[in-house]
């Protein structure tokens, strides 16, 4: 166990941040299941809505920190050709 104060501090800190990370990363991930259950049963008006709230959920999870811009990208353009091909 840590000694000084800023180091306990930190411990808690990152206690906080690595349970809030996992709940974003997990909501991520049930949104974008959304988007390819969606596709996978061929239907284009509910993929293309559960494609809207994937977009902006994503982007917001680019401005909390929780996700890179690169890997947002990707993950978009990946979920939109997927949608596009429908």
């Amino acid at each position: 166990m840590a000694n000084h104060k800023s180091s306990i501090k930190r411990i808690r800190q990152t206690i906080v941040r690595t349970e809030r990370n996992r709940f974003y990363r997990t909501r991520l991930k049930n949104i974008v299941k959304d988007v390819r259950s969606a596709i996978t049963a061929g239907n284009k008006e509910e993929a293309s809505s559960a494609m809207n709230v994937a977009n902006k959920q994503i982007q917001k999870f680019v401005s909390k920190g929780v996700l890179k811009k690169e890997t947002a990208a990707r993950k978009i353009s990946r979920l939109h050709r997927a949608v596009n091909a429908i």
